[in-house]
């Protein structure tokens, strides 16, 4: 083995094991895994053990780490997703980038003595937050999904998809003469529409039969080769062009978010995303100026509180302009303060442009570093001012422990059902809704159902899911994903949960998670009214309940290749289609 090869598995080796090492620590501390990257790279790198070098060539494949990400991010967002949430992406969005870009840039011109140009250069990245950071925060407390999930996603969206105007901010302040010799604004902002164009209309007619050829093949593999494909060739567009390679990914993600084959592309490509966007996080880490930052620690404490007090007040008063509560905008303010990951990229366009020295883009590494750095610690400190207190609906009682057997989550015509033949059998049951006209309405039945948002852990425990044996979800629509299940299992393993779901879409997005049994809306109730259909036009019993037998025999069938492959078509000739009756496929 040759000598460059045996110091590629060297370094691989300690880039991975300081990077294990703090990343336990760092989530064992509560504080996340970005960080932990971070100073993993900074004390594996030249400026503390010196055991590794090279940050700059290594930072060239990393970051393949974040488009990787936007292009997840997009597989997240369906078109029509995108349009329900335009409000929030381009109009609160627009508004923290600029109201927070024009802000900091102030901060630093004012405090730094930089001049206008590199106070800008500087600014405007500071106003964004990490994606890498907050995204897997609310993940992990289930709150990606909900409304104020979904207006800090639309921010952190909106400020991926406005590095591309900021390259060129930067670009037409830089004085490096090879910049100067590159395309003007107007025309980087024509070959974004002209690409943006190109990648939808590729991923209508090229990427969608590319992987249904795929998924017919059966070729599992043949996925990850394809998703890692689209992937760079997305960015690679992108980049020829000289725009954001993340962008391109992340506009190949939107066009097959809405295709059956999403969940697998989506389980695929993260394994990828993780290492890489660790290795970008180390390269980080690795090329910090740790001797610059030790000169100046004042400078680089004081310029970080400002980022996050100025950023932290703009954004919670533009979530009370939204009409947030003021809990929730100051939920919104902390957890969005932060600077992120794209401000390292930027800072390194700047210095390319000549408009910062080396020593300008470690020490606002550094501010950034530390300002994410302080996100856990500002929304564990501020816990208990940011919960809603709770919510009583008008007088109407939250849920207690009172022995039940099964709590019932729901109680609208599907939940009445459920809990009536449970109730029927004497069998105690709790019963939970938010809806309060309908908890009037039952009352007035004699039903006692308890007021309160039954999908939150906390309110389970209050009820007293810690000692149910059965936890039944008759939600309208999509109520809980996959993550929300595996959490609600691990806080109650010994409840069952059974789910009810919208259609086989929603059951896919289910896969893996720990339900007992799921029901489809109305599947029973469609079978019945084959049976009917099939009773008028004459067939007898026995025809009747072989007719019923085989549909579900069939059907079992797709729904099972389906979860499996995340392909709707996944066994399509076993549906009862007049093709299939001309071939004989109908028995």
């Amino acid at each position: 083995m040759d000598g460059h090869a045996t110091s590629l598995l060297r370094d691989g080796v300690l880039l991975l094991g300081f990077a294990l090492g703090f990343v336990l620590l760092f989530r064992k501390l509560g504080l996340g895994a970005t960080l932990g990257f971070l100073v993993a790279g900074a004390v594996v790198g030249p400026q503390v053990l010196g055991l590794v070098g090279g940050a700059e060539s290594k930072m060239g494949i990393a970051e393949l780490g974040i488009t990787l990400l936007l292009f997840i991010v997009g597989l997240e967002l369906s078109p029509s997703r995108l349009w329900r949430m335009r409000r929030d992406i381009f109009g609160l969005g627009t508004l923290q980038v600029v109201l927070c870009g024009l802000a900091l840039t102030g901060v630093v011109f004012f405090f730094t003595g930089f001049s206008l140009a590199a106070s800008i250069a500087l600014g405007l990245p500071l106003a964004l937050s990490s994606t890498a950071q907050v995204l897997p925060m609310l993940q992990s407390a289930g709150r990606l999904r909900t409304p104020f999930g979904e207006r800090a996603f639309s921010i952190l969206l909106f400020q991926d998809l406005s590095i591309v105007p900021l390259i060129t901010i930067i670009a037409a302040l830089s004085r490096n003469p090879a910049d100067q010799m590159g395309p003007p604004g107007w025309q980087l902002a024509l070959y974004t529409v002209l690409a943006v164009t190109g990648l939808v209309l590729a991923g209508r007619f090229l990427l969608r039969p590319l992987f249904m050829l795929i998924g017919n093949l059966g070729e599992r593999e043949m996925f990850i080769f394809a998703a890692l494909f689209t992937v760079i060739a997305s960015a690679a567009v992108m980049e020829a062009l000289g725009l954001s390679t993340a962008l391109g990914a992340f506009v190949a993600g939107v066009m097959l978010a809405d295709s059956p084959y999403r969940h697998e592309l989506e389980a695929d490509v993260e394994p990828f995303r993780s290492i890489l966007l660790g290795l970008f996080f180390l390269s980080i880490g690795m090329m910090l100026n740790l001797t610059a930052i030790a000169e100046r620690p004042l400078f680089v404490v004081s310029m970080a509180a400002a980022l996050i007090a100025a950023k932290a007040a703009i954004i919670f008063g533009l979530g009370l302009a939204f009409r947030l509560g003021w809990r929730q905008a100051l939920a919104f303010g902390l957890l969005l303060s932060q600077g992120g990951e794209f401000g390292f990229v930027l800072f390194a366009q700047a210095q390319g442009a000549y408009l910062i020295a080396p020593e300008a883009a470690s020490l606002f590494g550094a501010v950034v570093t530390l300002s994410m750095a302080t996100t856990p610690f500002l929304m564990m400190a501020t816990a208990r001012l940011r919960t809603e207190p709770e919510r009583t609906g008008d007088g109407f009682e939250t849920p207690n422990q009172d022995g039940a057997n099964a709590i019932v989550i729901g109680y609208g015509r599907f939940g009445q059902t459920v809990a009536q033949m449970l109730i029927g059998q004497n069998i105690a049951v709790t019963l939970i809704d938010q809806d309060v006209e309908m908890i009037e309405v039952a009352g007035s039945f004699g039903a006692k159902v308890y007021y309160g948002d039954g999908t939150r852990i906390d309110l389970l425990r209050q009820a007293g899911a810690g000692e149910a044996e059965l936890l039944a979800f008759c939600l309208d629509g999509d109520a809980l994903d996959a993550g929300q299940v595996h959490a609600i299992h691990k806080a109650f393993p010994e409840a069952r949960i059974l789910m009810r779901t919208y259609d086989r879409r929603a059951l896919i997005k289910l896969k893996g998670a720990p339900i007992a049994a799921s029901v489809r809306e109305v599947y029973e109730s469609a079978i019945c009214m084959g049976r009917l259909a099939l009773d008028q036009l004459g067939l007898d019993d026995a025809a009747i309940d072989n007719a019923e037998a085989d549909y579900r025999e069939r059907d079992g069938e797709r729904l099972t290749r389906q979860i499996e492959t995340g392909d709707m078509h996944a066994a399509a000739e076993r549906m009862a289609t007049q093709a299939t009756m001309a071939d004989g496929d109908c028995g």
